[in-house]
């Protein structure tokens, strides 16, 4: 995780790339490297996905049996928080639900990282975007809502005057770990294909 923001602290500070498609590309081999650790294999990054309006770029994605199962909206938020912050929660409900409307059994993960030095003392905006990620969090049967996710991982990072990471890093696991076995339970023959005993 140091590495990554090490890499965007470089991308977006130093080169001042503000919009560059590349500034997340280790997060996203990083969450590959992860799934196929869990026997998810094959994932990609950066796919067009179909949705209901319109198909749209996610940051990594696994395609099984023809179709997307699984995707990660990979996400930094590192300018303007109070200007910013709501509407990457509206952002966030309306991609998901656009894919969501398309393949209602498709496996969701979202990962932000915030820089929490343009927060203040209390960590206010911060604060309120996790609490937003984790009642918009835990999708599973029986409840399907369109606009919610199966697991999210807020990263908080400090850029100035060394890229660090604050928070967020051990919360990988689970979020992995969840994703994985929401997509095994929704897949059922992929299972059977790691394991035809």
């Amino acid at each position: 995780m140091h590495d990554t923001i090490a890499d965007l602290h470089r991308i977006v500070y130093v080169e001042r790339k503000v919009q560059s498609p590349a500034r997340l590309n280790l997060l996203a081999d990083f969450c590959i490297q992860e799934l196929d650790l869990r026997d998810i294999r094959g994932a990609i990054r950066e796919r067009k996905i179909p949705g209901v309006g319109r198909a749209k770029q996610w940051g990594v994605a696994w395609e099984y049996d023809g179709k997307i199962r699984l995707a990660i909206s990979l996400k930094s938020l590192l300018s303007n928080l109070a200007g910013t912050t709501p509407n990457r929660i509206d952002d966030l409900m309306g991609e998901v639900a656009n894919v969501q409307l398309h393949s209602p059994e498709v496996v969701l993960g979202y990962v932000m990282v915030i820089n929490r030095q343009l927060d203040d003392q209390q960590g206010r905006w911060t604060n309120w975007f996790r609490s937003c990620l984790e009642e918009l969090s835990g999708r599973d049967a029986p409840a399907w809502a369109p606009g919610t996710i199966e697991a999210h991982v807020l990263v908080e990072a400090a850029f100035e005057p060394d890229p660090s990471v604050l928070s967020g890093a051990a919360d990988f696991d689970e979020f992995f770990d969840t994703l994985v076995a929401r997509v095994k339970e929704r897949n059922p023959g992929y299972e059977t294909q790691l394991d035809p005993t």
